[in-house]
Parts: C-alpha cells; structure tokens; sequence
C-alpha cells in the first residue's frame, strides 16, 4: 500500500460523493485526483483506528499481506453485515467471509464441507442432516453449535426482512450441539446452494445492531466500519480453518470514475471499472477481465394481452403482448441478434453471448444455443403469413412491433437496448426503447420485454424464470412438462444427478423454452466484470462471477498473493 498525505475523512467524503457541502464534485476529484486522495480513510489500514466487532485492529501487516479494493457505493450493505438480513445473499450473491457457511462451493461449483463434517437427505428429499464441526468458535471466544446453526436459519425463515430465500424450510432444529436437521416442506436440493452463501451468527450475540459489529467464525473480522468510507477486515486469529494468506483488506466505497482516479495515484491495489472506462490507460495496473453469469437479456410473454398476472405482495399488473405471443416471432428475435456485434458495440469485447440463465454452469443446456440467421428469421415470419410492408412486417392488421423497457439509470442496458433495435429492424421487427425507472418499468414485467439482469451461481433461476408459477416468470409460460422437469431436478437427492433434468427442462428433444421450442426469453450477454489490479498482485482463480459487480470478486481473497 502507498503512503501518502492524509486528508479528513470528511474531504474524502465529499471528494467522492456529489453534491456535498463543500462542494467538491466527484468530476473534480478525478480532475485534481493528483491532489486529492484517499489516504485520509486508507490511513485506517494502520492500528489505531475506531474499533468495530468484538476486537480492534491488531498490530501493523506486512504489505505484502494486504490489499485495498474500490468498490462502487451500491455494494456498501444498507443493513450492515448481517446474515439474517442482506449481507452474502439477496440479489448479489456472495460468500459472507466474516460468518462461515455449513457448505461451499469450488470454482467448479463442486460442494465441500466448511462449518459440516458431514450432511445427508432423507430418501424423500424432505429432511437434510448436518453434523457439525465442533472445533468452531466465534470471535469472541464462544463455541459455535448446531443450535446456532438452527437460530441462525429460523431467524431467516422467520423475518420478513431477509433477502435470503428460505421459503422451501418447514422448521430447522438442533438435535445436539453437534446435529443440525432442516425440514422442508418440498424438495428442493438448491437449499444447497444457499446453506453456501447464509453465514452462521451467534443466538447469544444477536441482535440490533449486529450487522454495525458482527461477531463471526469466518476468516475475516471486521475491525471497522466507516459508513459511506470503508470497510476493513483481518484474518480472524480464532478461525478453524488455514491461515488467509491475506491478513487484512480494505474496502472503499466509491463511484465508478473516483476509483478510477484512486487507481491512478496509486491509492488502491484493485478498483472496479465498467467498459466504459476499459480503453484507459492507468501506469503500473494491469485491466483484469473476469467472467460471468451476470446476463443481460429480455423477456417474450408468450401469451396474448388481456389478463393479469400477480406480482409480488398484493401487486396485480396486465399480462401478454400480442405481438410475442406468436411463437414465430421469439423465434425469429432469437435467430436475429447478432450477439458478437452487441457485446462488442456495447461492452467494448468485454463479455461473451449468452444464450440462457447460467451459461457455462454445469446445469446450463448445450440446446440453448442458437445462431445468427436474420434470412431464416425472416422466412420463419413470412411462413407464418407476415408479409413486409413499410420495412416492418405485418400480419392481420398488426404490426411486428413492440416496446422495450429498460432502467434509464443504466447506460450499459440502454444502448444494449438500442443496439438490439437497430438489429430487430433488420429483420423487419419494430422495437421502441423506452427507458423508465423500476417503479414505473415494473408494471410493465408480464406485458411487456424488460431489458432484465440476472445470474447467480445456483440453478435456482431456472426454475423462478420458467416454473408456471415462479416468482420471475415474466414470460407467462405454463408447461406441465417444463414443470416436471423442474420439480425432478429439485427432488433428486444427488445434486449432480440434477443437472441433466435441468438442462431437459430447457429442451428435451421436442419441448422447452429453448430458442427452436417455446423461445421464451431473448438473452445478449454475459457482461464480464472489469477491474484495475496493480502490478504483482495475484487475484485466485475465480467462479463465474453471478449477477452484482462486487463482493463476489474477494470470495477467495484468503488465497490471493503478491509477487
């Protein structure tokens, strides 16, 4: 870590937030970047700093046992580090490092033990056992038991506030301090791939104002939090597990432009970045490229305007279009996106196609796949008696057109959104982009397409997309055969067994949402997740990064080095 003339933190606030009180601009900040820095929160990396959790900063860490990451503000967690609440779960998925997990994932996505020695399911798929080790402790010097576990997971399953979905669990009860069971009230072996992201708090220091000073078991403590500032974590001395090759990690919470400027004058060894910024030039930082299932992509109601549909709470909004409801023409999206030239238009080569939820996963379908062919798009139209007049095809008095909703906050989803216009109207398709905020663009989930980002490292996507009553199903396909699949898939006792019922789910031969089946979604890209990373610095081989640009990257910090 660099060193270099300190400033308030009060300055380093208003350096990186815009509009503050004294009126220092995020633009002038990267502007005078040379001026200002961000030693006055970095200066926090060295002892003496205000203490979080239940110990204080220990003495100073070899640099070349730490690192400093900028992270945009949207990945400072709103309720604090806490498991029962949002932190490693939610929308961005990621491993909670100051909690341990029963269970994680490699990345491969193969499960191994963490706080489990040992778990099994019953033969009906409805009851799931774990012993736990019983050589954990938090970080405060108590033991960790199976009854935390079970506090830990009903809290979860109990509190209307937690981001993490536990609906699936029927009651959760500690046997013994070394035996946990958890029962379900259907099957469903993703419960899996959660147990790897909900971190374990302790039921006898819980409580409000956990999350501002989590007591855990995990590699890391957080030894302070400076809200709107920064994190910093160091390797908990009481962990069970090996040593974190890194022992402590600072994260600043900053916009995308001010971490390119901290990058600059050195006061970071890592910092996110976006295509946008991709073709800069920044001395002594290499642009690391990581891959992803953070997929962009759009929905086709397959069924004609006129109903409604449920949405989330008490919510009712109109369902179908009556252009996607004809089945030849999803097909005829789907074979006329030139993906290539979207990913490299918008993202600048920074991604890779996708053609589903989860490319790449071993639960994703080769059959997904579909190529450019904007000559058969058109004669599958034509076939269907549309014929072309004015450029845009027609068909019983209707147009081959419709709207495209996008969040007008997101620049990158914008122009993926007027790329695929501009390549509908190749084809003959009239697209009209309209950009909205969420609560105007949600009214329109089940009538109309959303330009949509999804992906994690769970198949449970799959089934909330497609599942005739999943939550996401904004599509409105119903498949008894779709859902047979789905359910099988859930109730196989052997997780990897599951993976071909997933991918028969998308097609299966003769039946599907695949793009030569029912089509029912039109995916672009996998965004590649972009970082600065200073020279010598050796980031672990990563998973694929799920949907949410941030704390996913430091799942296996514990293993980075430096030259």
């Amino acid at each position: 870590m660099k060193s270099s003339k300190p400033v308030e933190a009060s300055d380093l606030i208003a350096a990186i937030r815009p509009g503050s009180a004294s009126g220092v601009t995020r633009r002038a900040f990267v502007a005078g970047a040379g001026a200002v820095t961000l030693a006055g929160a970095l200066a926090a990396c060295a002892p003496g700093g205000k203490d979080a959790g239940s110990a204080g900063s220990s003495a100073p860490v070899d640099a070349k046992r730490q690192v400093t990451l900028a992270m945009s503000t949207s990945n400072e967690p709103e309720g604090g580090f806490d498991p029962c609440i949002a932190w490693g779960c939610g929308e961005h998925v990621h491993e909670p490092l100051i909690q341990s997990t029963l269970v994680v994932t490699d990345e491969d996505m193969g499960f191994s033990n963490d706080l489990a020695t040992e778990y099994g399911v019953s033969a009906d798929a409805l009851t799931w056992s774990f012993t736990i080790r019983d050589d954990a402790v938090f970080s405060d010097g108590e033991p960790l038991t199976a009854r935390d576990v079970a506090f830990t997971l009903n809290t979860i399953r109990e509190s209307a506030s937690a981001q993490a979905d536990l609906s699936m669990v029927a009651a959760v009860e500690a046997l013994s301090d070394t035996v946990v069971e958890i029962s379900l009230k259907k099957p469903y072996n993703v419960l899996l791939h959660i147990l790897a992201n909900i971190g374990i708090v302790p039921e006898h220091a819980y409580g409000p104002g956990y999350g501002e000073k989590p007591v855990g078991s995990g590699r890391y403590r957080l030894v302070q939090w400076d809200r709107g500032q920064q994190a910093i974590f160091e390797a908990n001395p009481s962990y069970y597990g090996e040593k974190p090759a890194i022992e402590r990690f600072t994260v600043v919470f900053m916009e995308e432009d001010a971490a390119l400027a901290a990058a600059r004058s050195g006061q970071v060894d890592m910092a996110y970045t976006s295509a946008t910024f991709a073709d800069q030039k920044v001395e002594g930082y290499e642009l690391a490229s990581f891959e992803s299932v953070d997929s962009r992509g759009i929905n086709l109601p397959v069924i004609p305007a006129g109903s409604e549909r449920a949405a989330e709470g008490d919510e009712r909004y109109p369902a179908g279009n009556d252009v996607t409801a004809h089945l030849e023409i999803r097909q005829a999206i789907n074979r006329g996106i030139d993906r290539d030239a979207l990913i490299e238009h918008v993202l600048g080569g920074h991604g890779r196609p996708a053609y589903s939820i989860g490319d790449g996963m071993p639960w994703a379908s080769a059959d997904m796949k579909v190529a450019l062919d904007r000559d058969g798009a058109k004669r599958l139209l034509e076939d269907a008696g549309w014929t072309l007049e004015n450029d845009v095809y027609r068909k019983d008095g209707l147009d081959a057109a419709f709207d495209l909703y996008y969040p007008a906050s997101d620049t990158v989803r914008q122009a993926m959104a007027n790329e695929f216009a501009n390549q509908m109207s190749e084809i003959g398709i009239k697209v009209t982009t309209k950009g909205a905020g969420w609560d105007d663009i949600y009214p329109h989930q089940f009538s109309d397409p959303v330009m949509w980002g999804w992906g994690s490292n769970a198949p449970s996507d799959v089934y909330e997309l497609n599942y005739s009553v999943g939550t996401m199903n904004f599509s409105c396909y119903e498949s008894e055969t779709t859902d047979a699949y789905l359910d099988a898939a859930l109730a196989a006792t052997d997780v990897e067994a599951s993976y071909s019922l997933w991918q028969k789910a998308e097609w299966d031969g003769t039946e599907g949402i695949a793009p030569q089946g029912a089509a029912t979604w039109a995916w672009f890209a996998n965004v590649d997740h972009l970082y600065w990373v200073r020279a010598g610095l050796k980031v672990a081989r990563q998973k694929l990064q799920p949907h949410g640009h941030g704390w996913s990257i430091v799942n296996n910090i514990d293993r980075w080095s430096w030259d």
